[in-house]
């Protein structure tokens, strides 16, 4: 299934993108529902690396 499910437009505007990475991601909890129904919101999110793999984070407030 190749399904584009989030996109960063702001990313591309306020920073130089070098390199992109496509890649595959495993899901834990709530969030699986909203993302099934198209509602992905990675606002205040990051992306940290660690041991070699790549984890998408969010600030919690």
């Amino acid at each position: 299934m190749n399904k584009l499910v989030a996109k960063n437009p702001v990313a591309h505007h306020n920073y130089f993108i070098e390199n992109t990475i496509e890649a595959g991601i495993v899901l834990s909890g709530t969030e699986i529902k909203s993302i099934r129904a198209g509602k992905v919101n990675l606002k205040d999110s990051y992306a940290t690396i660690k041991d070699g793999e790549i984890f998408v984070l969010r600030y919690a407030y």
